[in-house]
């Protein structure tokens, strides 16, 4: 079988690829290995900014279908210090330029922007290889293959199909997030839905913070960062949450009660370590093939990778509609511009904070400032 444009992956980046294509007329077939869109919870919260992601939704004409999902209000940002002591509380006055939406609300209005058929569900990558004048075979588990003129790796942090482009693979990245929800919280957690407030919570501290959104329906999602190896992490049982959960608490000892119940009062622990790519990670250009977003640019939790991811996407898919015939200089042109990009991402010292602003880290720089004197 050959497709024109073969897309392997149906995250953000990956479907936002495809539909800016289709808007140009231009046919394109994704392939996923989740046998379908509900097989799993797709996260939660993503703040969508209006110099990146908006940007690549404009390109998509679905600006109207995103403004639609956007929760109001989640824009408000609170940082406190470990004893609960506020540094910074800031309402969302509806001019900010990162609304919040729930991932799988956005990732669905992409799919249904789709031709039907277009995702092609169920479909793992075991393998790919060069077959010459830069077409590509894709192998699928069961032994299934496609052939395809243009391959595009959208397939996040295991790319099956970087491996055509370099040999760089991930490392970890020296911080791990431990995933935990908290439902029903104004009336079941009251004191930790107080410091969540009405939109993000930043608790930050060298070497361990909380970070927390209020999603809907009255759900708080908390993110404890870590900086630990990854041996430290496999001498913690995740499988027995009650043991997980005290270990990890222990971390937060001597924390204000309403934050450390965010861990303790929460759902089952889950590990979430970070891996990264070199920073500035380039290739040699390779005919047919490339790569957009975690599969080219892979970096621990900064806010970005999503919106980044999408705007590889569109960027991508704009480049090959204004070259038809010349694929190999609109290729060209995208990577260049995608290794600038991804090279600019502003990273904090320690653990990357999602969403942050210049407040949010002037308030982080005055909570260290009074960690080091206390050493």
């Amino acid at each position: 079988m050959h497709t024109p444009v073969t897309i392997i992956g149906a995250g953000l980046g990956g479907l936002t690829l495809a539909r800016v294509l289709h808007v140009h007329g231009i046919e394109a077939t994704v392939y996923e290995a989740e046998p379908s869109p509900s097989a799993r919870s797709q996260g939660g919260l993503l703040d969508i900014h209006d110099y990146n992601g908006q940007l690549a939704l404009k390109a998509a004409g679905l600006l109207d279908e995103f403004h639609a999902i956007v929760l109001e209000g989640r824009q408000a940002r609170r940082v406190l210090d470990p004893d609960g002591t506020v540094l910074l509380d800031k309402a969302d006055d509806g001019t900010g330029g990162r609304p919040e939406v729930q991932r799988g609300e956005l990732r669905q209005i992409l799919l249904d922007s789709l031709p039907a058929g277009t995702v092609r569900w169920g479909h793992k990558v075991t393998g790919t290889r060069a077959l010459g004048d830069g077409r590509h075979e894709v192998t699928f588990s069961g032994g299934g293959t496609v052939a395809t003129s243009l391959l595009v790796g959208a397939d996040g942090a295991w790319s099956r199909v970087r491996p055509l482009l370099t040999t760089v693979t991930p490392e970890y990245a020296g911080t791990s997030f431990v995933e935990t929800y908290l439902y029903d919280a104004d009336t079941r957690h009251p004191a930790a839905a107080k410091a969540v407030g009405g939109g993000m919570l930043i608790v930050p501290s060298p070497g361990r913070e909380i970070f927390a959104h209020r999603e809907s329906g009255d759900t708080l999602h908390t993110y404890v960062a870590l900086a630990r190896p990854l041996e430290w992490f496999a001498g913690i049982d995740f499988d027995d949450a009650a043991a997980a959960t005290a270990r990890i608490a222990r971390e937060f000892d001597g924390w204000a009660p309403e934050l450390t119940a965010l861990v303790t009062d929460g759902t089952p622990p889950v590990l979430r370590p970070h891996y990264e790519l070199p920073t500035g990670l380039r290739w040699d250009r390779v005919p047919g093939v490339t790569l957009l977003g975690d599969a080219a640019h892979l970096a621990a939790p900064n806010g970005e990778g999503a919106n980044i991811a999408m705007l590889d996407g569109a960027e991508l898919a704009q480049a090959l509609a204004a070259r038809p015939d010349a694929i190999e200089t609109a290729l060209t042109e995208y990577e260049q511009a995608m290794f600038t990009r991804s090279s600019e991402v502003v990273m904090f010292e320690g653990v990357e904070m999602p969403g942050i602003g210049a407040e949010d880290n002037t308030a982080r720089a005055r909570v260290d400032k009074t960690k080091a004197r206390d050493r």
